[in-house]
């Protein structure tokens, strides 16, 4: 037996804990070619929102009543396929639960770093990370002096998105975050020229001119809405954004209106891109030597905010919707 997290209801506007359940399963004998993996860690993203409600998307929705998905790290405690040894570390799409049995085609080995915790592969050297990278690279096509903007600075994806545009010789880092402390984390110890508390300070158009008085050429929008609508405003020419996720409309239970000033694109050049990072699993190779080189050296700081426990899930996952979270929300479940 094991314990995993359903999905009891779709939730309406803002996911609240009666919509999940923590429930106890039986585990299937392992067929050939199968692991049983011990999860140690669990990740929680704002994706995941999406998944619960119903209808088409980029990804299936959650199933109501089955155990929900998402990126964990665990170690291999029985194996019937020959490329897996009990011990092995391992990546895979079997979270929100403590054991799972899969295919040794649904698992990725993880030769761990030294000095760089499991959890990261979840984080700054997981999916997130691949997120930063390739948005800002290949998507937005970042340029060395290009001045960049990252909203959702001190979260898992904007924190790493700034650090890398910093180390790729932007003339400018600007973010946006959700708190005096998370603007002064990202200022003190991520490295970003300047950032403001989009909050506490009036609208965000305003406080991205001051922070960015020449303007921006890249802009990584993880929050939509407002913050998009103040990039277009203050994009140079020909500026690029990687439309990476819009949590600042996922909880809303009537649709929203876009940016007004669209027809600033046209005058402006501008490009506009949403991607989504599992088309480019290609590139984490790449990701992986060159963020974990600066891991090493220490020329890359990230920050997890872990809760404790698989009941306790449902609280990471909305906490981390509302923002309480200092860079990846992780769940540790051994």
């Amino acid at each position: 037996m094991t314990r995993a997290i359903t999905l009891r209801s779709r939730p309406v506007g803002w996911p609240t804990k009666d919509d999940f359940e923590l429930v106890e399963l039986e585990l299937p004998p392992l067929r050939e070619g199968q692991i049983l993996v011990r999860n140690l860690y669990m990740s929680v993203d704002p994706y995941m929102r999406g998944r619960m409600n119903e209808g088409e998307s980029y990804v299936p929705p959650f199933e109501l009543g089955e155990p929900l998905r998402g990126g964990a790290i665990g170690e291999v405690v029985e194996t019937l396929a020959p490329e897996f040894r009990i011990g092995d570390i391992v990546l895979h799409d079997y979270g929100w639960r403590e054991h799972a049995v899969l295919d040794a085609s649904e698992a990725r080995r993880i030769t761990p770093l030294p000095g760089v915790p499991l959890s990261a592969y979840l984080g700054v050297l997981g999916m997130p990370g691949l997120t930063a990278y390739v948005g800002l690279l290949d998507i937005a096509a970042f340029k060395k002096g290009d001045a960049v903007f990252v909203s959702g600075a001190a979260g898992a994806v904007g924190s790493l998105a700034g650090q890398i545009a910093r180390l790729k010789g932007a003339s400018r880092v600007v973010g946006s975050a959700g708190s005096p402390a998370k603007v002064a984390h990202v200022i003190e110890k991520l490295g970003f020229d300047d950032a403001f508390d989009y909050k506490a300070d009036g609208p965000v158009v305003e406080q991205l001119r001051r922070a960015a008085p020449d303007g921006i050429d890249v802009y990584f929008d993880n929050v939509g809405g407002e913050h998009l609508e103040a990039a277009i405003d203050v994009f140079r020419r020909y500026g690029r954004t990687a439309v990476c996720g819009a949590i600042s409309v996922y909880n809303e239970a009537e649709p929203v209106c876009g940016p007004r000033n669209l027809f600033l694109v046209i005058g402006k050049r501008l490009t506009l891109r949403g991607f989504i990072v599992g088309d480019h699993a290609d590139r984490m190779p790449d990701m992986i030597d060159e963020v974990g080189g600066w891991l090493q050296e220490g020329r890359i700081t990230f920050e997890e905010t872990v809760v404790e426990g698989l009941e306790n899930a449902p609280d990471a996952f909305i906490g981390m919707l509302r923002g309480e979270n200092l860079g990846k929300m992780i769940v540790r479940l051994a």
